[in-house]
Parts: C-alpha cells; structure tokens; sequence
C-alpha cells in the first residue's frame, strides 16, 4: 500500500516559510499600488475602507493560493506569520522609500500640471469677472422688469 507523506520534513517547512516571507513583500508591492492611488488622488474615509477591504481580501486570496499550491491544501500559522513578516518588512525598507518617491513624482507632476494650465485658468478667472457682472445686472433688470 503506498501511503502518502502526511508531513514536511524542516528543510522544507523553511523553504515554505521563506517562501511565505516572498508572498509578504510581494502584498507589501500590491498595498503600493493602493498607497499611490491614495497620493494622487485623495480619498474620504469611505473609500480608503473599501480599499482596504479589497486589499485584505486579495491578501487572503494570496494566502490561500499559496497554501493550495505549495503546501498540499495545509494552511499554517507560520505561513500567515511569514506573509506578515515579509509584509511588514517591505514596508519599512523599500516601501517607505517607493512612497516617498511617489510623493515626490506627485508633488512634480502636480506643479507641472499647473504650471501648464495656469494660462488658461487665468484667461478664464479673468472672462468670469468681466461677465458675471453684466449676467447678474442683466438679470436683476429683468427681474425688476417682472415685478
């Protein structure tokens, strides 16, 4: 009767917690994309839940991924742990680094952007000056002309 292995022998449970570390920090890269969309474009409360939500639900897809395909359908406290580890150390090394580049690209584009339309914002405050003057008198003698 052949019987299978039931168990991992330690070389491969450090493999397999190595590996976990990888899934970690490569969650810590999807969680940048989330950060950088946080960047350029600011969001209320709500939708940094909705984010977040959706992020931990692709965490936990990842994870069970991981668990099927690597480690025969077992999901294991030191997996989820190296995961977090893995995570939590990407974003204090090069997380923190890719955001704060972020941040700056942001800042630069951001001035760029307005640096380009300043001209055409100002051509446009200056039009609506001129002519909210003579709609609003218009408007109040043709109201008068009514009553």
């Amino acid at each position: 009767m052949n019987v299978p292995e039931t168990f991992f022998p330690v070389s491969e449970e450090l493999v397999l917690f190595g590996l976990s570390c990888l899934l970690g920090a490569f969650m810590g890269v999807v969680y940048d994309v989330f950060r950088t969309a946080r960047i350029l474009l600011p969001h209320n409360k709500w939708l940094v839940m909705i984010e977040d939500i959706v992020f931990s639900c692709i965490f936990a897809l990842c994870l069970l991924s991981f668990s099927s395909a690597a480690a025969r359908g077992e999901l294991r406290f030191c997996y989820a742990a190296g995961s977090l580890i893995g995570f939590v150390l990407y974003l204090l090394t090069l997380g923190n680094i890719v955001c704060a580049l972020m941040r700056k690209i942001s800042f630069m584009l951001r001035a760029l952007l307005k640096a380009v339309t300043a001209p055409v914002w100002g051509a446009y405050i200056f039009l609506r000056k001129k002519f909210t003057g003579k709609f609003v008198g218009n408007s109040k003698k043709s109201v008068n002309y009514i009553k």
